[in-house]
C-alpha cells in the first residue's frame, strides 16, 4: 500500500473542499484544512485517487487567485508517495515518476521531483529561477503552476500555535530549533504566530519533543496534528499527554486504513 498525501494551494472554500472529498470515497484517509495557511491536506490511499484529486483541484481553482501564508509553488502544490507495509521505497520511486508524467502529459503542469535527487525545500528556493522541471513545460501552468512531486519516508506534520507572541518570536523560535529532522517555520495564522513543523524522523524528534522544544522557549496556546500519525510514533508517547498534543488512536495512519477497509467490505 502506498500512502500519497496531497498538499492543495486552497483552505476557505468548505463547499469546494466537500466536493473534491466526496470524488474520493473511502480512499480519503484524512483531510486537514487550514484558511489562513489557505491550504488543505488530502492523505490517500494508492495512486489513482491521487490522479483523480490533481485533475479536480487544477481545473477548479486557479493559483492566480492565491493569497495565503504557507509557500507554494502551484493549486496542487505537493504530492509526496509513501511506502507504507507491504510496499517498497522503489514502488513509490515508480509512482512519483508515473504521477509527473500524468501531470505533464495530461494536464499540461510541470512538475519538480524530490526524493532522492534533491529536497522540497530546494525546489521552492530554485524552481523557475536555476532549476527547471523534470517532466512537462518549462514553465508554470497559467492558473495551476507546478507540482512537487515526491516521495518519502513517514513523516509527521506538526503546528504548535504560540500564545499572545508576536511572529518574530515564531521565526526566532522556528529557526533556534531547527535540525535535520524537524524543519520549521514561523507564520502569522491569522491573529496568532504558529511554529511549523515537519518531523522528519519521528524516532529522533516526535510530536512530544516538537512540543517541548517550543514550550521550553515560549507560552504554547495549543498543538495541531496535520494529517496522521504512524502508530508507533503515538506508542512512544505517554498516553496522558495524547490530548495536550492533538492525538488519538483514531488519527494514526493504521487506524484510518483498517476503517478504510472496513468500508470497502461492506460495500461488497
Amino acid at each position: 500500500m502506498l500512502e500519497c498525501v496531497i498538499n492543495i494551494s486552497e483552505g476557505g472554500n468548505p463547499s469546494q473542499l466537500s466536493e473534491l472529498s466526496a470524488e474520493l470515497g473511502s480512499d480519503l484517509l484524512d483531510l486537514h484544512s487550514d484558511r489562513d495557511h489557505n491550504r488543505s491536506v488530502f492523505t490517500l490511499a494508492g495512486e489513482d485517487p491521487a490522479r483523480i484529486l490533481t485533475k479536480s483541484a487544477s481545473a477548479m481553482f486557479d493559483i492566480q487567485e492565491h493569497h495565503g501564508v504557507h509557500p507554494r509553488v502551484g493549486i496542487v502544490d505537493v504530492v509526496p508517495f509513501v511506502a507504507l507495509d507491504g510496499s517498497t521505497f522503489e514502488d513509490a520511486i515508480a509512482a512519483r515518476d508515473r504521477f509527473a508524467q500524468f501531470a505533464a502529459n495530461e494536464l499540461g503542469i510541470p512538475c519538480f521531483l524530490y526524493g532522492p535527487e534533491r529536497t522540497l525545500p530546494f525546489i521552492r528556493k530554485h524552481a523557475f529561477i536555476d532549476l527547471l522541471p523534470d517532466a512537462g513545460p518549462t514553465k508554470p501552468h497559467p492558473r495551476s503552476g507546478a507540482i512537487c512531486v515526491g516521495v518519502r519516508p513517514i513523516l509527521i506534520a506538526y503546528n504548535v500555535w504560540l500564545k499572545d507572541q508576536t511572529v518574530e518570536t515564531a521565526k526566532h523560535i522556528a529557526k533556534t530549533i531547527r535540525t535535520n529532522e524537524r524543519r520549521t517555520l514561523g507564520l502569522q495564522v491569522g491573529e496568532h504566530a504558529q511554529v511549523s513543523m515537519n518531523l522528519i524522523d519521528y524516532d529522533v524528534t516526535g510530536p512530544v519533543e516538537a512540543y517541548d522544544a517550543v514550550a521550553a522557549l515560549a507560552p504554547v496556546d495549543h498543538a495541531e496534528l496535520v494529517g496522521l500519525v504512524p502508530a508507533r510514533a503515538l506508542a512512544r508517547i505517554p498516553r496522558d499527554r495524547w490530548a495536550q498534543l492533538d492525538l488519538s488512536g483514531e488519527k494514526t495512519i493504521e487506524w484510518r486504513l483498517a476503517e478504510r477497509n472496513r468500508r470497502l467490505q461492506g460495500n461488497d
